[in-house]
């Protein structure tokens, strides 16, 4: 597939790929310098608890989830 770098720089992804591997805004890349004209793009991974906290925080029961306070590792 083709595209072309815009004049800030950014590249757009076609749309066929982005639906296939469900990427969306705001995702993150690595971009990688293989060669002279040849590069790598790697989606980088979310950790796998990223955003839970806020995600049950926005549940609409409240009081379903409450923060609590965790002692230090060094008071064990």
């Amino acid at each position: 597939m083709k595209t072309t770098v815009s004049s800030k720089g950014q590249i757009v992804l076609p749309v066929e790929i982005r639906q296939q591997d469900r990427i969306e805004a705001g995702q993150e890349f690595e971009v990688e310098r293989l060669d002279r004209g040849e590069y790598r793009l790697t989606r980088r991974l979310a950790p796998p608890n990223e955003g839970v906290v806020d995600w049950l925080l926005a549940c609409p029961a409240k009081g379903f989830f409450v923060p609590v306070e965790s002692a230090s590792t060094d008071e064990l």
